[in-house]
């Protein structure tokens, strides 16, 4: 079959992963997926952005990244290795030292990669009491690890890969400490500054940015919820708190991928140590796991980038190794492989579909 042929199919096929993930009882009221190809953007959508002005998602309206803000923090982190701020073998020891001093042999390598074996805080029963409570009061950064500084390693440094949102609060802290600006504004001048990102923020509060992708709970047979401004953004902060477009992520996605925000030696190194590890949600094919970024090897081809899951939003962007190719796939109600799996299912085939949409063009 001819290539464009192949490609037409691919596209339409992806339409209809997503008509069918909206459909779908308990399904996402809605779904976006942005593809591009060189200067080429494509978009498609699905369902609603907004149940009561029944509003289509827009790639301009804002929406919660979720776990992609690790490849921000860890784009902020790389960018200031590659400038001799920070090093890769730079421990929490050097840097953080009123944690956990068990934990002073662990490296930024190793927060990059969830192989430093800290302890996530996000399953701490303290900080679950302390969200149901509070939603909308976070605590500041420092006091997230604080819930699980007392607690023994899972395993040693570098010794297997294991997901803990601990990890890049941590590097939020480290970057931080050795620059002496808050994280916030070293993001600022290092990614959203530098790649025109007028758009996304990092916020602390609940406020969402107006107009923005509303996100819901669906569950069959109860009240469908609107999770938009359930909690502040300051309870994920560097792991999970940004907000964007899906515009200005698959712009994000492209620099990140592409080697735009660092290159030379740091870059190598990021793009040599990926071992296995799913992401969280797993993305498309097999998946492994490098510094701050994800590997998906799919029948299609090879793309870097991340996921993220958080209240209201399910998120995917990735593109090729050297920019030149992404894709942004975004449904607003939370999900993954094991709450709402078989909902998450048919997002991940709208993901892997958005991929060979852009590979095959």
């Amino acid at each position: 079959m001819p290539q464009k042929a192949a490609a037409s199919i691919v596209q339409s096929g992806l339409q209809s992963a997503l008509d069918e993930l909206v459909a779908t009882p308990g399904g996402p009221p809605g779904a976006i997926a942005v593809v591009q190809v060189g200067n080429r953007t494509q978009v498609y959508t699905a369902g609603l952005g907004d149940l009561n002005s029944r509003r289509r998602m827009r790639p301009t309206d804002h929406m919660r990244v979720g776990s992609i803000a690790k490849a921000f923090s860890g784009a902020v982190a790389l960018s200031l290795v590659e400038r001799g701020v920070l090093s890769l073998d730079d421990t929490l020891g050097k840097w953080l030292p009123d944690f956990n001093p068990d934990w002073k042999g662990v490296k930024l390598s190793q927060a990059l990669q969830h192989t430093s074996g800290v302890p996530d805080f996000t399953m701490s029963k303290a900080f679950k009491s302390r969200v149901g409570e509070f939603p909308r009061k976070p605590v500041p950064p420092s006091q997230l690890v604080d819930f699980v500084a007392g607690g023994d390693l899972v395993f040693p440094p570098g010794s297997r890969y294991q997901y803990s949102n601990t990890e890049n609060i941590l590097v939020g802290l480290m970057v931080e400490a050795a620059t002496g600006h808050a994280y916030v504004r070293e993001l600022g001048a290092r990614v959203f500054g530098r790649l025109g990102m007028r758009e996304s923020s990092l916020p602390s509060g609940y406020l969402m940015p107006r107009p923005f992708i509303h996100g819901y709970d669906v569950t069959p047979g109860e009240p469908t919820t609107d999770d938009s401004e359930i909690a502040a953004a300051g309870y994920a902060w560097a792991s999970g708190g940004i907000v964007s477009t899906p515009l200005e992520l698959n712009r994000f996605a492209r620099a990140y991928a592409g080697g735009a925000l660092f290159d030379g030696a740091v870059r190598d190194t990021q793009l040599a140590t990926f071992i296995p590890g799913d992401s969280d949600p797993p993305g498309p094919g097999t998946n492994s796991v490098g510094l701050a970024m994800f590997r998906y090897e799919t029948d299609c081809g090879t793309v870097y980038g991340h996921t993220g899951s958080i209240f209201g939003y399910t998120q995917f962007m990735a593109a090729t190794a050297d920019g030149t190719r992404s894709v942004v796939v975004s449904a607003n109600q939370q999900m993954n492989e094991n709450d709402k799996a078989d909902i998450y299912a048919k997002m991940a085939q709208a993901n892997e579909l958005a991929v060979c949409a852009a590979l095959m063009d």
